[in-house]
């Protein structure tokens, strides 16, 4: 299809998007930047929730991950259910009753100020670090498809989504957020959809006889049982539970959108039907990753192995060119399927997109604000004043974004979901860590050491990951990797800690 017709759509879809964004705006403030005057339909929460959980990367690297490990994501989505309960009953009651804007505010009254400020520093880090990534993916993709062959650099292609992202985000924030990523997310639903049913069409096969031919090249394999592997089934759900905790119990973005809700019960609901729906949204996914397997054989693709920058890597050869595993779904939409079908990917994969990054780049600006500038405990700045520095701060987070997506264009990753999950076992543990001991415990800690040890935690997680081989042998250390540096943070966060007097236990 021609890349200026694909670009028609993409601009008229933006274009919806700014007319939900103009009628969302008005009269917003702060507070509905912040957290949406506490106003949001939990209903529209969860299921906007469902788009910025998943994001960009979800929708091509799932799919193209099935040839590799089958069905195993599934384990870790199991884990996600312990996860989301953790969330629903420990942590939203404790944000709700401190009525916190910033969830990091937790950390200042129970730890300390400097574990507030690391608590916040690390959230920055971790969620600029994913939401890059998981850009970076998506917008290689549209430039690849529609605007490199019109001439145009990849640096311009990240500018102006980024820009386009920021005309609809740069006044309401969270209260434009909730309506937009509703939009999005029926659109990533709807392209998933339809794209398994025009595939199933395509090979003529029911369900059950694409599960059949799918087993038949152990490509649904969901169970691993060997524990030594990296994808036993044990590690894996734990791993999901964990993963889920920390990048969305401790995470500003997903947390900013559920304390909109008008109440914890709302609230709750949110998080148990997004629960229960990312079930059988990834399960779907993983299908479709089957069917697309099935379908590129259908055309004559075949698996070869290739060396890489020294490393082997497998791809499939399709007619001469090399396809890797996150770009397998781009080209069968975009090249095998009717032209419709394009028309349906790119809206889709815009519409996962979106969401992951408008979310991030506002939750950003929110918490370096609140947590870090500290405009709402100044009494120097008025509404307008605060308002400004806001804006001021969302520009910079969107350079930021721009820098960060070229640095990951010159790495070049192939799998960004791996790379992705690698960034949260090093960035989130310390939040497990600083959360767990906080909630777990009631002893003091000595605060002004706590930024050091949340520093010392990942670097010690660093090596353990990077020298596995020698301290462990055969037994492959993957995403629990998060618990373990939660686990370091915890551990050294008792040591340097006491038991409080009974005058502090009784102010309490």
């Amino acid at each position: 299809m021609s890349p200026y017709i694909l670009l028609a759509f993409v601009i008229a879809y933006f274009g919806l998007l700014l007319i939900v964004a103009y009628f969302t705006s008005r009269k917003s403030d702060n507070n509905s930047f912040f957290i949406g005057n506490r106003n949001s339909n939990w209903m529209l929460v969860a299921f906007g929730m469902i788009g910025t959980s998943l994001s960009g990367v979800t929708f091509v690297s799932v799919p193209g991950g099935v040839y590799k490990n089958g069905f195993a994501y599934f384990q870790i989505t199991l884990g996600y259910l312990l996860g989301y309960l953790v969330i629903a009953y420990v942590l939203l009651p404790l944000y709700y009753r401190l009525n916190l804007t910033s969830i990091y505010n937790y950390l200042s009254n129970r730890l300390g100020v400097q574990s507030y400020k690391t608590g916040a520093a690390f959230f920055i880090l971790s969620r600029t670090l994913g939401a890059t990534a998981r850009l970076y993916l998506v917008v290689n993709i549209l430039h690849n498809v529609i605007l490199k062959e019109m001439g145009v650099p990849f640096w311009v292609t990240t500018f102006v989504i980024l820009a386009m992202i920021l005309v609809y985000t740069f006044e309401g924030g969270v209260k434009t957020i909730v309506w937009t990523d509703t939009l999005q997310t029926f659109c990533m639903l709807a392209g998933l959809v339809i794209c398994v049913v025009f595939i199933l069409n395509n090979l003529h096969l029911g369900i059950g006889d694409a599960v059949t031919q799918m087993s038949e090249k152990g490509y649904n394999k969901i169970f691993y049982t060997d524990p030594y592997s990296k994808l036993f089934f044990v590690k894996q759900i734990l791993a999901g539970a964990f993963i889920t905790i920390t990048m969305t119990g401790m995470d500003q973005e997903m947390m900013q959108k559920n304390i909109s809700v008008k109440t914890l019960g709302d609230s709750q609901k949110n998080i148990l039907t997004l629960a229960v729906t990312m079930l059988g949204v990834i399960l779907l996914f993983l299908f479709l990753g089957g069917l697309l397997y099935l379908f590129a054989e259908s055309k004559g693709a075949g698996m070869q192995a290739i060396m890489e920058n020294g490393v082997e890597v497998k791809k499939y050869l399709l007619h001469g060119t090399n396809v890797g595993a996150d770009n397998l779904f781009p080209a069968m939409a975009l090249h095998y399927m009717p032209q419709a079908f394009s028309i349906v990917f790119i809206i889709a994969l815009i519409s996962a997109l979106f969401p992951s990054a408008d979310g991030a780049i506002t939750a950003l600006t929110s918490s370096f604000c609140i947590d870090i500038l500290g405009i709402q405990r100044r009494s120097d700045l008025d509404e307008k004043k605060q308002k400004q520095i806001r804006q001021t701060v969302h520009l910079t987070f969107a350079f930021v974004f721009l820098i960060a997506v070229l640095v990951f264009k010159w790495i070049d990753e192939q799998s960004m979901i791996d790379v992705i999950l690698k960034i949260a076992t090093f960035t989130y543990g310390p939040l497990l860590g600083l959360f767990t001991f906080g909630i777990l415990t009631k002893r003091k800690v000595k605060d002004s050491i706590v930024p050091l040890i949340c520093i010392a935690a990942p670097l010690i997680s660093f090596t353990i990951d990077k020298y596995q081989k020698q301290i462990f042998g055969n037994y492959e250390i993957g995403n629990e990797l998060l618990i373990i540096n939660g686990l370091l943070t915890f551990i050294f966060l008792w040591m340097i800690s006491a038991k409080p007097s009974e005058t502090e236990l009784a102010s309490h």
